[in-house]
């Protein structure tokens, strides 16, 4: 791995993960996960300061990249239990049925293949589970998914696989979960291409069929 892909790329997301405007977005979603809790993409912890430890029994969190994961170890001792598990999205080492909630923040757009995480998502959720999600992604002005386009290779690169034109809601769909709440917007005071938001609640469509997976 490069200098720039385990050291300084990881230091510029997280940066860009925590503004204040974005830690504003993950008020609304976190406080809202309840039981046992599976976030994908867990990172350097910027979720944990909203968990509510009254509705939280532990926090498991998923992901593969130390380089996020060390970016978190000077962070405050959290309020509730916490354990990493160290794999990718796409393969989670859970059980079925495990989870009364899956957070997913910032991960849809870096993901290898964002279905194939959801599907596992919907595999280790309750069947009452619900999934809170808060991802940038594709707009729904066709001017501005033109400028995504155009600049997600440079953006990819710079951001260490973050991309700017994955359709959220359209995979959540897609990979089985029934949207029961959703919000579309773009952070204020960010460029377009990349402040197209998503935020809302979803949960496990009965009898839905498994995706095919494969990146959008």
């Amino acid at each position: 791995m490069s200098i720039y892909a385990d050291h300084v790329g990881p230091r510029l997301v997280r940066c860009l993960c925590g503004m204040r405007a974005i830690a504003a977005e993950r008020r609304k979603v976190v406080p809202q996960a309840r039981g046992v809790v599976i976030e994908i993409g867990f990172g350097p912890g910027l979720n944990l300061p909203f968990y509510d430890p009254a509705r939280v029994a532990r926090v498991i969190g998923v992901d593969p990249n130390d380089s996020f994961i060390r970016l978190g170890a000077t962070r405050p001792a959290p309020r509730l239990p916490i354990e990493i598990v160290r794999a990718p999205a796409e393969r989670v080492p859970l059980p079925d049925a495990s989870a009364d909630t899956a957070v997913i923040t910032y991960t849809l757009c870096s993901v290898h293949d964002p279905l194939r995480a959801l599907s596992e998502v919907r595999r280790v959720l309750r069947p009452d589970g619900r999934v809170l999600f808060l991802e940038h992604g594709l707009a729904d002005d066709a001017g501005v998914q033109r400028w995504q386009h155009r600049l997600n290779p440079i953006w990819r690169a710079l951001a260490v696989g973050c991309n700017l034109d994955r359709p959220v809601t359209a995979m959540l769909r897609q990979a089985g979960f029934q949207i029961h709440e959703l919000a579309e917007f773009y952070l204020p005071k960010t460029p377009r291409a990349v402040g197209f938001h998503a935020r809302g609640v979803a949960m496990p469509a009965p009898d839905a069929q498994p995706p095919r997976t494969g990146t959008p």
